[in-house]
């Protein structure tokens, strides 16, 4: 005869108490663990953004006697405190400055002009490849992409030659055309992604009200896809204004077409420069990215998260 014994259900239940109680102060110390490093990333982070682009605009404010006496300091005193340098730095050729306003003026039209260029075609491209089927629509973005695995030095020769030969060389007209054949690609496939999101139920209901495909497009799709348009339109801004291979190559020769980038260039290369004037014109080079980032910064965050969930 056998007996069986029985466990309480209390025993039972207490059994893997002590397990969850170790899982839970692990998850805790991991938890804890986890936020510790996102703010030593964050803060390592910023500094090795802030502190330089700092002691660029401290340099570019100070008389180049002050830098020469004490360059390691990392303040400017109210007596020292100048924007000659600035002066200096966007003052033309003829006036003894540098000519940098006109290097902006030159870099703001090609700029603007790229992207215009690229959003006019690269809209209806996306659009096209979005929504409507045709014969290779599965890989059409991955051939437009294609073109970014190829250096940029493998097509500047075959450019060189051909716009020398149509006469494009040393104008800004060609920069441009250069710039958009560069970013249309990849406006083309930032632009899909946001197309795929909207939903088609919404361009269905204006096909019913009498809408034709393109009256869809820029009456609908368009306004849903604005924070798409324009995290594409400054991402082809920051290419073009700051581009320098190409912008070399071709006008090299011109200066009064100079883009700010080749100014810059030119700048860090002569020994006669002050690093004052020359930390002048990099913070010319820089602030207006920085400035159009910060001022379209939500429609940017949109723009970019955009595509992550469909539907």
């Amino acid at each position: 005869m056998t007996t069986d014994i029985v466990t309480p259900p209390s025993q039972v239940a207490a059994a893997p108490e002590p397990r969850r109680m170790a899982h839970g102060t692990r998850h805790r110390v991991q938890s804890r663990v986890f936020r510790i490093g996102r703010w030593v990333v964050i803060i390592g982070f910023l500094i090795a953004v802030l502190v330089p682009f700092y002691y660029m605009l401290l340099l570019s404010v100070k008389p180049i006697e002050s830098l020469l006496e004490n360059p390691a300091s990392m303040i400017v005193k109210p007596s020292e405190f100048t924007l000659q340098t600035y002066v200096n730095v966007l003052s033309s050729t003829a006036s003894g400055g540098q000519g940098f306003g006109r290097f902006m003026a030159n870099s703001a039209l090609v700029a603007f002009s790229s992207v215009i260029l690229a959003l006019l075609i690269g809209i209806p491209g996306a659009y096209a490849i979005a929504r409507l089927p045709f014969v290779g629509r599965r890989y059409i973005s991955g051939v437009f992409l294609a073109a970014y695995l190829f250096p940029a030095i493998l097509m500047a020769i075959p450019l060189f030659v051909g716009f020398t030969r149509i006469g494009l060389r040393g104008s800004l007209v060609g920069l441009v055309i250069v710039y958009t054949a560069q970013t249309v690609p990849v406006a083309i496939y930032m632009l899909r992604n946001y197309f795929e999101t909207v939903p088609e139920a919404i361009e269905e209901a204006g096909l019913v009200d009498g809408l034709s495909r393109m009256g869809v497009l820029r009456q609908i799709s368009l306004k849903l896809a604005l924070p798409s348009i324009m995290s594409t339109g400054l991402f082809v801004f920051m290419i073009a204004w700051n581009e320098f291979l190409f912008a070399l190559l071709f006008l090299v020769d011109r200066r009064e077409r100079w883009t700010v980038s080749l100014g810059l260039s030119q700048l860090s290369g002569s020994v006669e420069i002050p690093t004052t004037v020359l930390m002048a014109g990099s913070v010319v080079l820089t602030l207006p990215i920085i400035i159009i980032f910060f001022a379209t910064e939500r429609l940017l965050t949109g723009g970019l998260t955009a595509g992550a969930e469909k539907g």
